[in-house]
Formats: C-alpha cells, structure tokens, sequence
C-alpha cells in the first residue's frame, strides 16, 4: 500500500503519493487544475505563495515553482511580480443532456453489403502480419509512393489476372483505401481532366460514386437496369465521359451483363474517348453458374478495375485497389500521394503475404458453401412463408433481392417489418427516377440459418398485418413452391 504525505492542505486539496510514478510537481499541477476546473478554486482568487505550500506539504519549493510555471504557462494560473498567483480560468461550464434511451436494435438484421466479419481468420492474418514484420525491408516504413507496396502490387496482378480474368501488370496497379477512395480519386483525375457529366446504374449504391460525382461538379445521368445489367442504348445516349458498372452480379438487382452488351460498352467507350469504372464488389461469390470474367479483361485500354476485401474479408482493414489504363496511372498515383500520403505498409504487406501463400484462395473456398447454404435457407423460407414474393439476383452475392406484389407498397413493407423487429431495405432510396417496381433487398451473410428463417417468418407476419383477410389467407397457407419462380 502506498503511504500518503499527512500533510493536507485544505483550502487547495493538494495531496501526494510519494511512492507513485507520477513526479510530485505533476501531482500539484493535477490537484489545482481539477480544483480551477470543478470551480473549486474561483477566477481571480490568490493561491499560496510557492515557499508557503512547500513548507505546508515538506518539499522544495523548486517543486512547487516548476507546478506553478507549467499551470501559467497553460492558461490556468497568472503570476505578476510583487503579487499573488491568482487563478486566471473559470470553471468549465458542464452542460448535461439527458442521455437518449439506448436503441434495442433490430431482432433480425437483414443488412446487406456486408461480410460475416465473425468468420475473419484471425490466427492466419497474425501469421502473416508477424512474417512480415520480422522479414519487410526497412524502407517499407518509410513515406511510400502513392502506389503501394510493389510486393501488394505483383501479388494482385497476379491474383487477378489468375481469378478475375484482368489484363493487369504491376505498374497498372494501385492500392487505395477501400472502394470509396478509388472512385473519388478517379473523380478527382477525371474533373481536372475536364470531365462534366458520368452515368450510373438505375437503381444503384448511392453511397459512393453518386455522392462524391456531384461534390466534383458531375452531371450524374441514370442508365435504367434490366434483368440482364444495364440498358446500353441508354448509355449510348448519355455523352458521359464516365459510366460506373457492376457487370458481373449489378448491384442490387444481380443481373449479369451479357457477353454482347459488354462488347457494346466497350465499343462505345473506344468511340466517345470514355471510360468504364468497373465495380468488382463480389465476384469471388458465385454458387449456381460458373464464374464471369471481369469487362476489364476485354479492354484494359478504357476500363478502370476496382477490388476491395470489404466483402472477402473485412471491410474495417480499408484495403482497396484500382487495375488502371496506362495513360491514367501516374496522375491517380499522385492524386492518392496527396489525399494520404499513401495506404498502410503493414497491412498491405500482410495481404501480399496472405495472397502468395494461397490463405485468401483457402478463406474464399471456406466461405463459399457457409454463404450457400444461407442463401439456400433464405430461398427455402422464402417459399414456405412468402411464396407471392419473387427471389431475383440469387446466383451470387450475399445478398438477394425479392420482388412485392404490385399492391404492396414498398415503405410500408419496410414500416411493417422494423415494426415486428426485421431490418430489411427497399429498393426505392436506390432508385434515381421514381417510381419503380417494389421489392426488398435481403443481406443473408451475417445471419445463420436458424436466424435467417425465423426473420422471413417475422416478415410474413409482417406483411400479413397490411393485407386484407383473403390474401392473408393465402400468404399463410400457400404450399411451398406455388409462388413465382426464382431467377
């Protein structure tokens, strides 16, 4: 136990501990800063002089004077020779506000664009980080380029020209920070270059691109989404110099553009001097056909390739990367060297790592059949307990979207279900022209199979509530497999 100075002052509750670490002047200045701070010791009163307060607590009055020194030198105390010290702030005025009941949160969390970060590989990314710090190169921790590492960069090429079926080489790669950062930085190169005007899907993601596109200065035009990806003759009218697409699962609809209509965009795109910024978000998940290359792989020339681990790993390491046209490469390098100064080395040589070795091919092929076998139990649940909703989008992702009845409204679903614990979206908020069909988008990654049919359950009990009592009947009682047939 420590032994305390006996030697209480009381009129400034100075106390010492001296066997603690803290030195004894920091001790002081903690004591009459709190005391000034807690209006204990009012603006404008006279403290002791240093000699007095020394001799009360038995120490050197040096200790003292270096207490005092720092206290003035931080606003809390002034000192004018022949005077009193007196203290010079007044206390902090403390506004409390009742603090807000905290939100029980959802039973069931439909959420969508997630990973299931539960089942990131801890053990094996310690392994490489340990590997990487005991073998990197000095200057990997200096300031970078704004590249990235080379060793990140030759592994994704790599990778991505063995998986993805990307024209990549080292030089052509880039590092950012999650997809967010690649498109900005795109953007960005793209308005000093003069760009007014770029196109996205309809409905798409209105987190990213659209946001920042209108931030720049961008015209943002909507291109329409089929069953089949987006409407190229709506592209070919859009004069955009850039056009965002999710080709190979869109986002959030799931069509997958065909091969003809990708031959299109990129015809197009060589005519107008354009560019394709192509979203690559979650192509490594496909369970009921085989693999689509990406469009990049068609024309390296004018399509701009963007990866991240948000949906493979763990959006929380920020690890992102762009495939770039040569012509582009040293201009969005220098626009990255000035938004950061460059990505993490550490982490970017742990992925390098993670990827030679083949633990990002193990942690896929892991994961595929756990987010199967949830897709399938949300198709399953679906049939039982929703058969009039229409699954669309389900060959791969992790998420799904499901059509509504035409006499359904959409936000009064969604109402409905928070209403009965369900967190589920609609499509509407995505939409830039209204209005359009009624459906929900249904996140399964995160949710095992028990919790996933408990919460269709929950919907359909939900959505019987808005229905009359003939087709609440029916959303109750139809046979598995009566309704509309999944795509």
């Amino acid at each position: 136990m420590s032994t305390v100075n006996s030697g209480l002052v009381h009129d400034l509750l100075v106390e010492l501990d001296r066997t603690g670490p803290l030195p004894l002047h920091r001790q002081i200045e903690s004591a009459l800063r709190e005391g000034i701070r807690a209006g204990r010791l009012p603006f404008g009163s006279s403290i002791p002089p240093s000699r007095r307060l020394a001799a009360e607590l038995g120490i050197s009055r040096g200790v003292v004077v270096e207490a005092y020194d720092q206290l003035v030198a931080e606003g809390y105390l002034v000192s004018t020779p022949g005077s009193y010290t007196r203290v010079a702030a007044a206390p902090e005025q403390i506004v409390t506000e009742p603090a807000a009941p905290p939100s029980p949160g959802p039973r069931i969390d439909f959420g969508y664009g997630r990973t299931d970060a539960a089942s990131f590989p801890r053990a094996v990314w310690l392994r490489s980080l340990k590997r990487v710090l005991t073998t990197a190169p000095h200057d990997r921790l200096n300031y970078l380029d704004g590249y990235g590492v080379p060793e990140l960069r030759k592994s994704l090429a790599d990778y991505l020209t063995r998986v993805r079926g990307v024209s990549a080489t080292p030089s052509q790669v880039l590092i950012t920070s999650g997809f967010g950062q690649a498109g900005a930085l795109v953007l960005q190169v793209l308005a000093d270059r003069g760009g007014k005007r770029i196109a996205v899907e309809d409905p798409s993601a209105d987190d990213d691109i659209r946001p920042l596109a209108v931030r720049h200065g961008f015209e943002v035009v909507p291109l329409p989404v089929t069953a089949d990806g987006v409407s190229v003759e709506a592209l070919e009218r859009s004069d955009a110099d850039l056009v965002m697409l999710t080709p190979s699962h869109q986002w959030p609809l799931g069509g997958v553009l065909p091969a003809e209509a990708r031959a299109a965009v990129v015809r197009w795109a060589r005519t107008t001097g354009a560019l394709v910024l192509e979203d690559d978000y979650d192509a490594e998940y496909r369970y009921d056909r085989a693999p689509v290359g990406a469009v990049q792989g068609l024309a390296p020339d004018v399509v701009i390739y963007a990866g991240s681990l948000s949906k493979t790993l763990a959006p929380g390491l920020r690890l992102g990367w762009l495939v770039l046209p040569p012509h582009l490469t040293s201009a969005v390098a220098e626009a990255k060297l000035l938004a950061d100064r460059g990505s993490p080395a550490i982490e970017q040589l742990a992925f390098a790592d993670f990827l030679v070795r083949g633990e990002f091919d193990r942690q896929l092929r892991r994961m595929r059949p756990v987010y199967r076998r949830r897709r399938d139990a949300l198709l399953a649940a679906l049939a039982e307990h929703l058969p009039d909703l229409e699954p669309t989008g389900i060959a791969a992702g992790l998420h799904a979207v499901a059509w509504l009845p035409d006499d359904l409204d959409e936000h009064a679903v969604v109402t409905a279900a928070a209403d009965h614990g369900v967190q589920v979206a609609g499509i509407a908020p995505y939409r830039l022209t209204k209005p359009g069909r009624p459906g929900l988008i249904i996140g399964y990654s995160s949710l095992n199979e028990a919790q996933i049919t408990e919460g269709i359950r929950l919907l359909a009990e939900a959505i019987t509530t808005m229905l009359p009592a003939t087709s609440a009947t029916r959303a109750e009682g139809t046979p598995a497999g009566a309704g509309r047939r999944a795509r």
